[in-house]
C-alpha cells in the first residue's frame, strides 16, 4: 500500500510556488504559510522557487512552464479570487481550476490548487491565516503545501517501488 507522508520531504526535491500578485495582502500570507510548511518538512530554501504572476488567470501558464521543465517535484498555485458585482469571478475561477487540473494530469507533476474563491475580502483574509478567531480556516497556503508534500512522498514511494524516476 502506498500512502504519502505530509511531515517530511524526500531529500533533494525542488518545489515551485506560483503566486498571484492580485490581492497580495492575502496571497503573500498564503505564500509565507506555504514556505514555512515546506521548510518544516525539510525543504532547503534554495530548492524553493517562487514565480509571481499578475493575477489568478495567469497561474496556469506559469505553472505549466515550470512543470514542463521536469525540475520540480510539485508546483503550488496560490491566488485569491473575490466575488465582485458581476460573474467575472466565476469565469476566472473555472478557467483557473480547469487549467491547473489539466497541467497536473498531462505533465505527471502534482500541481496544487491553492486558489481561494471567496465572497468577501474578510473571508479571504481568514483563509490566509489572518484572523485567529477563525482557526477552522487556518492558512490555505499551509494546507496546500501539506498536500504537495504528501503527493511528493506518495509519488516517490510509487517510483521507488516500481523502478521509475524520482525527482
Amino acid at each position: 500500500m502506498f500512502e504519502g507522508d505530509s511531515s517530511r520531504l524526500p531529500s533533494g526535491v525542488r518545489v515551485a510556488i506560483v503566486v498571484s500578485r492580485y490581492n497580495a495582502a492575502v496571497t503573500e500570507q498564503m505564500l509565507a504559510g506555504a514556505a514555512r510548511t515546506l521548510a518544516a518538512a525539510g525543504l532547503d530554501r534554495y530548492r524553493l522557487d517562487v514565480a509571481r504572476v499578475p493575477g489568478a488567470f495567469e497561474l496556469p501558464i506559469a505553472a505549466d512552464r515550470l512543470a514542463a521543465t521536469g525540475e520540480y517535484a510539485a508546483v503550488i498555485c496560490l491566488g485569491a479570487i473575490i466575488r465582485g458585482e458581476t460573474t467575472h469571478d466565476q469565469h476566472i475561477a473555472a478557467a483557473v481550476a480547469q487549467g491547473i487540473e489539466a497541467i497536473g494530469r498531462t505533465r505527471g507533476t502534482p500541481v496544487l490548487f491553492g486558489v481561494l474563491t471567496c465572497q468577501s475580502i474578510e473571508q479571504a483574509v481568514a483563509r490566509a491565516g489572518g484572523d485567529e478567531r477563525v482557526a477552522a480556516h487556518s492558512n490555505k497556503g499551509e494546507e496546500c503545501a501539506e498536500a504537495a508534500i504528501e503527493m511528493i512522498s506518495l509519488l516517490h514511494q510509487i517510483a521507488t517501488a516500481t523502478g521509475g524516476k524520482t525527482r
